[in-house]
């Protein structure tokens, strides 16, 4: 069992988003509520647009190659009472998004995949 693997990773054209994603809009940051989409869709804001608090986890802050600054990965602590035995991969399919995220112009939308800690 792996104890080290990442809590939130990216896939590679989750990167190749973020990287599009940090030129046009600057610093990003994502948060994750059980509210949409059985929570499956992390929310991209650029950062500070969207509120963190006492309600909320950092996961983590994700370096992404060419990209100056960390990205950080919020999640409501609720959502993470669920998921909190799971490793987040953060993928890419095409389909709208949620309207508040900064991928929804681009046609495709950010999407959770999980696998269970040590896998």
């Amino acid at each position: 069992m792996t104890t080290d693997a990442p809590r939130v990773e990216l896939t590679p054209a989750a990167t190749e988003l973020l990287q599009k994603l940090r030129a046009l809009h600057g610093p990003l940051m994502f948060h994750q509520s059980g509210g949409c989409c059985d929570g499956s869709s992390p929310m991209c804001y650029p950062a500070g647009e969207f509120r963190t608090g006492d309600s909320d986890v950092l996961l983590a802050s994700l370096a992404v190659d060419e990209v100056a600054e960390p990205i950080g990965f919020w999640m409501s602590k609720s959502q993470y009472e669920v998921w909190s035995h799971t490793r987040l991969i953060v993928d890419v399919v095409e389909g709208r998004g949620g309207g508040f995220s900064l991928e929804a112009p681009e046609g495709v939308r950010f999407l959770i995949r999980s696998r269970m800690l040590g896998t």
